[in-house]
C-alpha cells in the first residue's frame, strides 16, 4: 500500500489528518505540484485526473479522491467513528461535510487557482472575475458556520468528524489567497483554535 501525497495541498491533508485521527500509519510519496509531477506519464497512469492524493493499495487497486480514501480507512477501522455513529449523525455528518465542501472549500479553491501567481500554469486559463465571484461566498458560509458553531462544539454536533477536517484544513488555506475570518466570527474562531490544538493538525 502506498498514498501519493502533496505537501502544502489541502485534499492530501484532509487524508493525512484524518489518518492521524485514526492512527493509521501509511508508507507515503511526495509528488511536486510545482515541478508538475502530478502530470507526468508515471503518475497520469495512476490517476489519469492527475490529482492527489491517490492510494494504492496491494492488489494495485487505485483509490482516488481524499474522501474516498478516508472512507476506506473508515470501514477498516471504524473507531473513532469520523463519518458518524447511528443513522442520525451519520447524516448530519454527511450534511455538514457537503456544506462545507460545496460552500466553503471549493470557493476559496476558485479564488485560489484563478487569482494567485503560483496557479497561472496551473490554471489555464485563470479568470480573476470568477476568483472575485466566489470571494464573498466564502464570508457568506463562514458567518453559517459561526451560527452553527455557536450551538455545537463541532461542525456536525459533539463529537469532531471529516466535516471539521474540510473546514480546518480550508480555514488554513485561506491564508494563502489571503482571506481571513472576520473577527466578528468569535465561534468561528473558537472552534478553530481547537481543532489546531489537535496533535492530528499537525499532519
Amino acid at each position: 500500500m502506498k498514498l501519493y501525497d502533496a505537501k502544502g495541498a489541502p485534499n492530501p491533508r484532509r487524508t493525512r489528518i484524518f489518518l492521524a485521527e485514526k492512527g493509521i500509519e501509511v508508507p507515503t510519496e511526495q509528488v511536486d505540484i510545482n515541478a508538475k509531477q502530478h502530470k507526468s506519464p508515471e503518475f497520469t497512469a495512476i490517476n489519469p485526473l492527475q490529482r492527489i492524493p491517490a492510494l494504492v493499495l496491494d492488489d494495485g487497486t487505485v483509490l482516488c479522491e481524499s474522501l474516498a480514501i478516508c472512507r476506506y480507512f473508515e470501514a477498516l477501522r471504524p473507531e473513532p467513528p469520523l463519518f458518524g455513529k447511528g443513522p442520525l449523525e451519520i447524516g448530519l455528518v454527511e450534511m455538514w461535510s457537503r456544506r462545507v465542501e460545496n460552500n466553503l472549500f471549493a470557493p476559496v479553491a476558485q479564488v485560489f487557482r484563478h487569482l494567485h501567481p503560483a496557479m497561472k500554469e496551473l490554471e489555464v486559463p485563470q479568470v480573476p472575475a470568477w476568483a472575485e465571484a466566489n470571494r464573498p461566498r466564502v464570508f457568506n458560509f463562514l458567518e453559517v458556520l459561526d451560527r452553527q458553531l455557536a450551538e455545537h462544539e463541532f461542525i456536525a454536533g459533539e463529537r469532531f468528524s471529516v466535516a471539521d477536517i474540510t473546514a480546518q484544513v480550508t480555514v488554513d488555506f485561506m491564508r494563502v489567497p489571503k482571506l481571513v475570518v472576520p473577527e466578528e466570527l468569535t465561534n468561528v474562531k473558537r472552534w478553530h483554535a481547537a481543532v489546531s490544538a489537535r496533535p492530528s493538525a499537525k499532519a
